[in-house]
């Protein structure tokens, strides 16, 4: 007989009747002692015979166990409050990751730099090895007085405080204020000037740690020279350019704005392509070695009328400035230290500046009372006469009265020159020995 018939049909597990007895330990048939059933029991031994058939309805259904007491089924609210808790937790977390993978991900993202400590400086023939030696040797001026104000620029002379810069930087004022590459102002006091070479040298008292910069020699330039300029161009202190000498010995004339011509100056000057503008002026035009070899002092500027018939010029650089040779600029210094006032060579004629004729030519009759040439004067005493026409100057062509007078200043009360002179169409060379008049 089945089991099934023995004890009836068994009905499904799930199926339990409820009025099945309360959960508990279970006699072991052989009579050992019950197990709980909280704890494991001892593994059972391999079966050697028939044993207990399993008895469903005897069968102690599954419990969770909570030693603190039974639990209940979380009810709505508190699935609700535990799911949005874990929400915001999660979002916390999603939020703190986002940003620490962003910060890991941008510490990761790093472009190729080097380091500071790669900076070897720089060759001292380089604009900036040039720059690096001269700035602390440049000044910026700002002076008042006279109805108005401006900037210029100036370089120290020396220890005792002399700084050399361009007359019509300071002309006219009462107030000067000098300011250090280092942004330190100190004031200063005018020494000397002098309108026709354009130079003018103003003193600082009390000042320590000066740095001079060192003169070089202007005869030893040549065209295509690479320079560089410091200056303040519209109050822009420390600017440095760079540039080269595109023309030596270019007669220019500046200034005039008097009206009666006492304030222009005749230059004999070095031309460059350096950008220069306004408050360049009285800075230094400096070599590849750092020594100054020009005073910047000019600038040509752009016709501001389309046809070039404006006469009025822009301000701007377009890249033809001019310097007073530093030859030239050391003697006037030197004098101009030592006396307050700057010689001037002469030889001793006055010129018709009137004459649209090549070359100088000399008055034939004179102006105001003045002689043509001057009685027992260089001029006179080389054999020039009144109506000659002077063509060259040592071999150098000039093409009037302007460009003579430049030519003979370029040079020192006493030097000997060589004079082309033409006379009744014949050209003959006298030799001069330049005298000297005070300048202004």
């Amino acid at each position: 007989m089945s089991d099934s018939q023995q004890n009836g049909p068994a009905p499904a597990w799930w199926s339990r009747p409820t009025d099945a007895p309360e959960p508990g330990p279970r006699a072991d048939p052989a009579g050992a002692p019950p197990v709980p059933a909280s704890e494991p029991g001892p593994a059972a031994a391999p079966a050697t015979g028939p044993g207990p058939r399993y008895d469903p309805w005897a069968a102690a259904p599954l419990q969770v166990v909570d030693r603190g007491g039974t639990r209940r089924a979380p009810g709505l609210w508190t699935l609700t409050l535990l799911g949005t808790v874990i929400a915001l937790l999660a979002g916390c977390a999603g939020g703190y990751l986002g940003i620490l993978a962003e910060r890991r991900t941008a510490t990761r993202l790093e472009l190729p730099q080097a380091a500071a400590d790669d900076d070897k400086g720089r060759a001292p023939g380089s604009v900036a090895g040039i720059a690096a030696a001269a700035l602390p040797g440049v000044v910026t001026l700002h002076v008042s007085g006279g109805g108005g104000s401006g900037t210029g620029t100036g370089f120290v002379l020396d220890g005792q405080g002399h700084i050399l810069t361009n007359n019509h930087v300071v002309a006219g004022a009462r107030d000067i204020t000098v300011t250090f590459s280092t942004g330190e102002s100190v004031p200063a006091e005018p020494v000397g000037h002098d309108s026709g070479y354009d130079l003018a040298v103003v003193k600082v008292s009390g000042v320590r740690g000066l740095r001079p910069l060192a003169l070089g020699n202007s005869e030893n330039v040549r065209v295509g020279d690479p320079v560089v300029a410091i200056g303040a161009p519209f109050d822009l202190s420390n600017t440095v350019t760079s540039g080269i000498i595109s023309a030596t010995g270019r007669p220019i004339t500046a200034g005039g704005g008097k009206g009666d011509g006492s304030d222009i100056s005749y230059v004999d000057a070095l031309q460059t392509d350096a950008p220069i503008n306004p408050g360049n002026s009285g800075g230094p035009l400096l070599d590849s070695r750092a020594h100054v070899i020009g005073i910047n002092s000019a600038i040509r500027g752009a016709d501001k009328g389309e046809d070039g018939d404006d006469p009025t010029r822009q301000s701007g650089s377009i890249g033809l400035g001019f310097a007073i040779p530093v030859n030239q600029g050391k003697r006037v210094a030197e004098e101009l230290i030592r006396t307050g006032r700057a010689t001037h060579p002469v030889i001793g004629v006055n010129l018709d500046m009137e004459y649209k004729g090549d070359g100088a030519r000399v008055d034939a009759k004179g102006e105001d009372g003045k002689p043509s040439v001057v009685a027992d004067g260089p001029g006179a005493r080389a054999g020039i006469r009144p109506g000659d026409v002077i063509t060259k100057v040592d071999g150098v062509r000039v093409h009037g009265g302007d460009e003579l007078i430049i030519k003979i200043r370029a040079h020192r009360p006493g030097d000997r020159l060589g004079l082309t002179v033409l006379r009744d169409g014949r050209e003959r060379t006298l030799t001069v020995v330049l005298g000297s008049a005070s300048g202004s």
